[in-house]
């Protein structure tokens, strides 16, 4: 019998298949074909990948956002909506990055689907409007991020009340470096993940910590706690990926080597389990020592940056991410030191009065000021 309602299989769609968290997901659906089915496959602009997963999944739907069509590819952003909307769909796995997954998050949502989402930014930029959205059409969000799910996992099934949150952060490949070599840091070094592998812009989100930032504003919204509620901590083993705290003082933690296909399976069998032997067991003995450390928050400045902005809430959020894609784009075009990531971030912040977030066009509009702000003092001396 398949997973998933009336006894069938349930269709999923993958929102950036050719990116490392899409290329995982369809690893995963390739090991449970009995229990799920991929419908839709939608890539940002590497056609020919999408083209050779397109021959080994025949998919019924499968678009690009950036290019030619043609070959059987719809093509231009619409095909997000088409594929997240499509009616054999029962799941939409949003590994798109940036704000650019925010659209297929709202309507998928509206329309009753399971969102197991890799693409923080839907929540960062828009929490409120993304819960409205599952209440009106019956949807749901599963996480996928690794901490989340770890979070998830630790509270499903009990019934006291969460009371903490501790996220776990790798420290990235400068977990060690003094001020003035993070400050000269290159591309290469910026991108050489101690213990992950990802794509090239959350890679150095991991290196300037904004990508915890991104999850705390992110925990908020999933599960309903306060800034003050959701603490971090640098965990180099990658090992440990979030802590709970319930109300009488009891922790849990969940535990794993680092790789993203565990949480992509849980996401998309919440609450429910299936099994997979398609990733190295746990080991403690192999595992070794596991360290914790604080946050270096005077060197690494976007962190504290993020979570000021998702303290102030409203567009703040939407604000700080939209200045940390700019930035980050920047660095990685060779237009800007690293050392300067969180200026801008920072300056960007500091000129944005932030308004409540009504509709998406109030995120949007925000979302391209910070944006315009941004790449005007990327070329600005230090």
């Amino acid at each position: 019998m398949g997973y998933g309602k009336n006894g069938r299989t349930r269709g999923v769609a993958v929102l950036g298949s050719t990116g490392s968290i899409g290329e995982s997901a369809l690893r995963v659906l390739d090991r449970q074909r009995d229990h799920f089915r991929v419908v839709a496959l939608t890539a940002g602009r590497q056609r020919e990948r999408l083209l050779a997963q397109v021959a080994t999944w025949r998919p019924a739907f499968a678009g690009i956002v950036e290019g030619a069509g043609g070959d059987g590819l719809g093509s231009g952003v619409e095909v997000l909506l088409e594929a997240a909307l499509h009616p054999e769909v029962d799941i939409v796995l949003n590994a798109l990055v940036g704000a650019a997954g925010l659209d297929a998050t709202l309507a998928a949502l509206r329309a009753g689907k399971r969102v197991a989402l890799a693409n923080k930014e839907s929540l960062v930029m828009a929490g409120d409007l993304v819960a409205e959205a599952a209440r009106q059409g019956g949807g749901e969000v599963v996480p996928v991020d690794s901490e989340h799910s770890a979070v998830l996992q630790c509270v499903t099934g009990h019934n006291g009340r969460l009371a903490r949150l501790i996220l776990t952060a790798s420290g990235g490949p400068f977990r060690g470096w003094d001020a003035a070599q993070v400050a000269r840091a290159t591309v290469e070094q910026a991108l050489n993940h101690p213990t992950w592998r990802m794509g090239s812009k959350i890679t150095v989100d991991s290196a300037t910590l904004a990508n915890k930032a991104l999850e705390v504003i992110e925990a908020h919204f999933l599960f309903g706690l306060s800034y003050d509620q959701v603490d971090v901590v640098v965990h180099p083993q990658s090992i440990v990926h979030a802590f709970a705290e319930f109300c009488d003082g009891n922790v849990m933690a969940q535990v794993g080597f680092p790789t993203m296909e565990l949480p992509i399976l849980y996401a998309l069998t919440h609450p429910d389990r299936l099994p997979d032997s398609g990733t190295r067991r746990f080991d403690p003995v192999a595992a070794g020592q596991l360290t914790f450390e604080p946050v270096r928050t005077d060197i690494f400045r976007a962190f504290p940056l993020g979570v000021a902005a998702g303290r102030a809430g409203g567009t703040s959020p939407a604000v700080f991410n939209a200045a940390n894609e700019e930035a980050v784009a920047a660095f990685l075009a060779g237009a800007l030191p690293f050392g300067r990531i969180s200026d801008v971030i920072a300056s960007v912040l500091d000129r944005h009065v932030s308004e409540p977030v009504r509709d998406v066009e109030t995120v949007r509009a925000a979302d391209r000021r910070a944006r315009e702000q941004a790449r005007s003092l990327v070329g600005q001396p230090c």
